[in-house]
Formats: C-alpha cells, structure tokens, sequence
C-alpha cells in the first residue's frame, strides 16, 4: 500500500469548475472565468476546442506566461479566430491574427502560447485541435480538465504548487516540462524525468494524474489513471 502524500477527495471537492452545455456544446470555465473552453466535435482527433481568453480578466492579466513544453505524441493546431495570440516556438515568438490560418505545432518542438491583444472586445478566441494517437499517454479533455482544476485548488486554498502532481499529470498527457537550455539532452532529460518523478515515484506516493471529481468522460481514461478516492 503506497504512502499517499497526493491531495485527498477533501481538497478536491473543494474545487469544481463550471460546466454548462451551450446549444449541445459543452463549454468549461476557467481561472474564475477568464477563460473559457467549447469542448466542439472532435471530426476525428483526440480534441478539438474552441478557447477563449478574456485579456481584461485579473486573473489573466496579472498571470505569467504558461511554462514551456513540448508533446511527445501529438501534434497541435493552432488557428486565431478571434485578436492577436502569441505562439513561442523553439524560443521565436509567432504573431498570430484572424486570416493568418492554422499553426502547426510538432512533435517534440519546445512552445508555448498566450493571448497578446484581445482589441476592443477584451479577448482572444482560438481553435486549438489535437492530433490522435494510440498511445495511453496523450493530450485529451480529461487532461485539461484536470490541469485547470488543480490550478484553481492551488488558487482558492492558498498552497504552494506540487512539482510531483504536475510531472504526473503532465506525463499522463505525453507532455513534458522544459529544461534550461543549457541541459545537454535536454528533451530526454525532461521526459526522464516525468516518467520516474511523475510517474513511477508519483504511483508509489498515491498520486494520480486524474481524479474523478474534476473528470467528465470517464470512459476515455484508462481506469489505473483515474483517483476516485
């Protein structure tokens, strides 16, 4: 029996994020309403969402940037529908508006995005669709959900983030943190380190990646992945 050193089902519940179903489409709100996710039919890949970014909302513009990454798995698409996003790849920054079409972000490739400039609307609508894949360790709702819910946990409580939780739920996604660049081997080391820290020392401690009260389909993650307790 693991040492469970992981947040229990009493912290959890704590933190629900709004779901509501918008003519059939089911949307999810995030950061206290500072944005918010359309969960749009997938056609075919592991996601396909529609983002929103409301650039005047406190919590997103006092916010710093989201961390870099890369997926292992996955590519991603990116389209602007809606203001100015900047998409960091391999450390270049990609301006993106309405009209500019789909950015395709690759396997492997170190990035990051954020809203830039929501106009006089004050926000940023994208297109964010992810590649399918057969792999167990892939980006899907459940993921996002997660991520976003464990965020507004470390928010509402006041508590420091858990560099052991996030190597686990990120490596669940096929996703890994980037190292200085500097680290030789630096994308090995990173996925090195998400699959011991995050995941093998992670199960031994009673972490898991997802957990029930923040997951809508449950039928899309593996049930050894998945904390109802």
């Amino acid at each position: 029996m693991p040492i469970n050193l992981a947040m229990n089902a009493s912290d959890r519940k704590q933190v629900a994020l709004p779901h509501e179903y918008e003519d059939g489409i089911l949307a999810i709100t995030a950061m206290g309403g500072a944005i918010t996710t359309r969960v749009l039919p997938d056609n075919g890949r592991a996601f396909r969402f529609e983002v929103i970014f409301r650039t005047d909302h406190v919590r997103l513009r006092d916010a710093p940037k989201p961390p870099l990454h890369f997926h292992v798995y996955q590519k991603e698409y990116v389209e602007v529908l809606e203001g100015v996003l900047v998409v960091e790849l391999d450390g270049k920054e990609h301006v993106l508006r309405p009209g500019d079409g789909v950015l395709t972000l690759p396997r492997g490739v170190h990035h990051r995005t954020y809203p830039l400039d929501g106009g006089e609307e004050k926000r940023v609508r994208m297109l964010l669709v992810g590649e399918q894949s057969s792999s167990p360790y892939k980006l899907e709702l459940a993921f996002f959900e997660n991520w976003y819910a464990y965020q507004e946990l470390l928010f509402m409580s006041g508590k420091w983030l858990d560099p052991i939780q996030v190597l686990c739920m990120f490596d669940a996604g096929g996703t890994y943190l980037t190292l200085p660049w500097w680290l030789p081997f630096r994308s090995w080391a990173s996925r090195l380190l998400g699959i011991v820290v995050g995941r093998w020392i992670g199960q031994l401690l009673g972490y898991k990646p997802f957990y029930n009260e923040w997951t809508t389909s449950k039928t899309e993650v593996k049930e050894r992945r998945l904390a109802d307790m």
